[in-house]
C-alpha cells in the first residue's frame, strides 16, 4: 500500500522557518519533519512514497536528490583525470520516493487528484506532512479493511484547531470545523482510502475536509480509527521546539528507530 504525504502548503504560521524551505522540511533532531513521518510508516512496512509539493517544491526534490549522497561513504578518486565515485557504506532505507509538483495554490483535494496515477486503482494511506504520532499503523489497516467502509481517519482528543468529528460506535457522522472550546475528537490524519474517494475530488480548489470527508461522513462511509496515545503536530516554533526537546531527552514517543540526535538550539524561550 502506498503512502501518500501532503507537503505542499505554505506553513505561514511558522514563517520563520517556511519562508526558506517547505513546511515538511523544517527540521526537528536534525531531519525534516516529513523524513520523521517516513520512518515511522517504514517501521511498519510501509516503504512507498507519493510526496504531493508545491510550495517551494525544488527543496524537496532537492533534498532527496542528495540524501544517498549524504547517507553514504564515499571516495571522490579523481587520480586517473576522471570524476570517479564509489560508494563503500550506505546507510538508505529502502523506499520508493516519488515527488510530485501538485501545484503552487492547489487546495488539499486537488493535490490528492493529482496524483490518482501514481496509486491506480488501489487503496492508500495518506496524512499531512506537519503531524507525528506513534499510532500502530499495521492496526490502523487492519481495522480499515475489516469494516470494510470507503474511508477511515484516525481521531484523537486534543485541544487543536482541527475538523471536529461525530462519531457513533466508529462511524464518522459528521466532519466539520472546530469551535473554540469544542472537545469533540478531531482529525490528526494518518487516513486510509479505497480508490473510489478519488472520483469524490474535482479541481485544484478542492479541499478534502470541506467535500470529499463531509460526503463520505453523510454517506457512513467514513470510520474513526481512535488513537489514544501522542500525536502533535508541528504549527509554530514553540510546538516545533517542543518536538526538539522531546527528541532530544530520548522522549519521542513516535521515535522507533535508533539514531544519536543532534543538540539544538530552543528558539522558543
Amino acid at each position: 500500500m502506498k503512502v501518500v504525504l501532503l507537503a505542499g502548503g505554505f506553513g505561514s504560521r511558522i514563517s520563520e522557518e517556511s519562508q526558506f524551505k517547505p513546511k515538511p522540511m523544517i527540521e526537528i533532531g536534525g531531519m525534516p519533519i516529513l523524513w520523521h513521518i517516513m520512518k515511522e510508516y517504514a517501521y511498519f512496512g510501509y516503504n512507498e512514497f507519493i510526496i504531493c509539493a508545491g510550495y517551494k517544491q525544488e527543496y524537496i526534490k532537492e533534498w532527496f536528490a542528495n540524501y544517498f549522497l549524504h547517507n553514504s561513504d564515499m571516495t571522490f578518486d579523481y587520480t586517473q583525470g576522471k570524476n570517479e565515485m564509489i560508494v563503500h557504506q550506505t546507510c538508505m532505507e529502502p523506499w520508493k520516493v516519488t515527488v510530485v509538483d501538485t501545484g503552487y495554490n492547489t487546495m488539499t483535494g486537488g493535490r490528492i487528484k493529482r496524483i490518482k496515477k501514481y496509486i491506480g486503482n488501489e487503496p492508500f494511506m495518506m496524512t499531512y506532512g506537519d503531524g507525528v504520532c506513534d499510532v500502530e499503523i499495521d492496526k490502523l489497516v487492519t481495522f480499515h479493511k475489516q469494516h470494510g467502509k470507503l474511508a477511515t481517519l484516525t481521531a484523537v482528543k486534543m485541544a487543536q484547531d482541527k475538523g471536529v468529528l461525530d462519531i457513533d460506535d466508529n462511524v464518522v457522522k459528521a466532519f466539520r470545523e472546530k469551535n473554540a472550546n469544542d472537545g469533540a475528537p478531531i482529525n490528526a490524519g494518518y487516513m486510509v482510502f479505497q480508490p473510489e474517494v478519488f472520483d469524490m475530488l474535482d479541481g485544484d480548489q478542492c479541499v478534502l475536509e470541506k467535500t470529499a470527508l463531509v460526503e463520505l461522513a453523510k454517506r457512513g462511509e467514513l470510520m474513526s480509527y481512535v488513537h489514544e496515545g501522542f500525536w502533535q503536530c508541528m504549527d509554530n516554533i514553540r510546538e516545533k521546539s517542543m518536538l526538539e526537546k522531546l527528541l532530544a531527552e530520548n522522549k519521542a514517543p513516535w521515535k522507533r528507530w535508533e539514531r544519536s540526535v543532534p543538540n539544538v538550539p530552543d528558539y522558543a524561550k
